[in-house]
Order: C-alpha cells, then structure tokens, then sequence
C-alpha cells in the first residue's frame, strides 16, 4: 500500500450528532514545502510593500536594511491576513477530523508579491454543519484581521486633493465596510479630496478583496462550500448564475472578473461534490446563522469594480 492511501473505517456519531470521519492517515512528512513557499512569499511580498514605500530596486540594494524596514509593514499585514483565513480552516478541519494540509503560500515576483494561499483537505467532508463550518472559518477570520489593518490605515491616512493625484494611473474602488469605517473613523471626505491609505491599509483592502473572492458561491470556493451547504443541489444554479455575473462584470465594470469567471468554470469548476452524508439536510440555528454572517462579509467586501483607470 502506497503512502498516499487511506484505511476509511466507518465513521464516528458523538452524541452531539457530529459526523466525524474515521481514517487512519498517512505518516506526515515534515512541512518543508510549505516552508520554503512561505520565506519566497515573505520575501517577495517585503518587496512589493517597499515598492510601496517608494523604494527602487536599485536603492533596495545600496540599503537592503532600511528597505526592508519600509517593506515589513505591509508584508507581515498581508500575510497575517492570509495565514489567519487559511489557519482558520485548518483548525475547523482538524476539529471534524478532516485531514488538512498546512498552507501552501504562492508567491508572485510582481504586483503584490503573493496569489494567496491555499490548503488541502484530503480526506471526504461528511455533512453540511461541516462543509459550513471549515468554509466559514476561514473568511471570518480573515475578514477580522482585515478589518483592524483597514481601521488603522484609516487612522493614519492622509487626505489628498485630487489635483495631486497622477494624471494617469489606477484608482482602487472601497467596498461598502470601508466606506463605514471611514465615516466613523474621520467623517466625510470634502469634495475634490480622497484619502490615501498607507501600505497596512492596502494590505488590508487586499484581504478584503480576498474575501470576497473566496465567498463566491461557486464550486469549491468557500463561498460554494456554504452555498452547498444551504442549498444542496440546488447550489449548481447558483455557481451557474454567478458565473454569468461573472462575466457580465468583466464585460462593463473590470476585466479581472472574466478572468475569475474563466477559473471558476474551467479550474475550479461550477459543480460543488455530494458530500458522503449528502441526506443530512438539517443545519440548526447557529450553523444558519454562520451562513448570512458569511453572505453579510461578502456584501461588505464585494467590489464591482476593485480597480479603475484615472483619466483626467
């Protein structure tokens, strides 16, 4: 028998009514991919944060220290975003039994520096109460964490009159819970201003982003998990209308939508898997509302158009 087989045995019912699956997994290795990805991705996302910072390749060298002083910021917010979402589902899933891999961090050698992080779930999930939970653990962690990097960015922005601002390059949108922040943070922004967050904002913004993404109801996305988990079957109309959306919004508002429309629909995939008790469709109260906390988040972090040209 190979490594990477598992002996299932029938599954354990507590008393409390959890499924839980019974298997003996194979002997884990040490982590040393999972490692090596998170110091690449450290390193590429400090550069992204002293690009950030203003800070060129060429100075990058002649003052390595002080450049990556300026980049940290940004890298350790961002990435405490993401190992806090995907820790969030690892802990849920070792709580159901579920054999869960480490994060795996992938870096990027430009734009931000990382794609995100992801983890593996080897073994079957067995119900729906579940599927909710591991799928929700991890954009509500996130989303906290996200949460307080936005209100200390916005505590330590600066207010800029438009006429500063380039006449050409990128404007990135705010989702609705960045609006609300703002205005209890530092009010109305007068007209012909806009506030600029720092480098701990924008990894914040970016992990808001990330959430939304991530609550998608499609497939295997952690949105698709609750849709699924809420609505059997049903959940494929679901995965198909959003797909649609999808590209509708990559046609009129942001071309980065046809590109997650193309993922969700040829890598992801628009159909979500039975789950090996399939029958158990009831969800009490508190896995419920676990779901609309989840449809809330993606409400206030879902950006039509994250990014826009300026155009003056």
């Amino acid at each position: 028998m190979e490594n990477n087989d598992k002996i299932h045995i029938p599954d354990l019912i507590t008393r409390e009514g959890r499924i839980y699956s019974q298997y003996i997994p194979p002997k884990k290795k040490f982590p040393y991919i999972n490692i090596i990805l998170f110091i690449i991705t450290v390193i590429t996302t400090t550069l992204a944060g002293a690009g950030l910072e203003g800070v060129s390749l060429l100075e990058f060298i002649r003052h390595p220290v002080n450049s990556v002083i300026k980049g940290l910021p940004f890298s350790l917010t961002l990435l405490g975003i993401l190992l806090t979402h995907e820790m969030g589902h690892f802990f849920t899933a070792r709580k159901y039994r579920v054999d869960a891999s480490l994060p795996y961090f992938i870096p990027a050698p430009f734009g931000v520096g990382t794609f995100g992080a992801i983890i593996k779930m080897e073994s079957p999930l067995n119900s729906r109460k579940a599927l909710i939970d591991i799928g929700a653990a991890g954009p509500i962690a996130g989303f906290l964490v996200a949460t307080v990097a936005i209100f200390y960015g916005i505590k330590t922005s600066t207010i800029i009159s438009i006429q500063e601002i380039p006449e050409y390059g990128i404007r990135f949108q705010d989702p609705l819970i960045v609006k609300i922040l703002q205005y209890f943070i530092i009010g109305l922004i007068p007209q012909g201003y806009e506030m600029m967050l720092n480098s701990i904002g924008f990894a914040g913004w970016l992990g808001m982003l990330v959430t939304s993404l991530n609550l998608l109801p499609v497939g295997q996305l952690d949105g698709g998990h609750i849709s699924y988990a809420l609505f059997g079957r049903f959940a494929i109309w679901i995965s198909r209308l959003t797909f649609i959306v999808l590209i509708f919004l990559g046609i009129f508002y942001w071309q980065g939508w046809l590109l997650w429309g193309l993922l969700s629909y040829f890598v992801i995939g628009l159909r979500h898997p039975p789950l090996r008790n399939d029958a158990d469709i009831n969800l009490d109260t508190r896995h419920k509302i676990v779901a609309y906390i989840c449809i809330m988040i993606f409400i206030l972090t879902f950006m039509p158009s994250p990014v826009t040209e300026i155009r003056k």
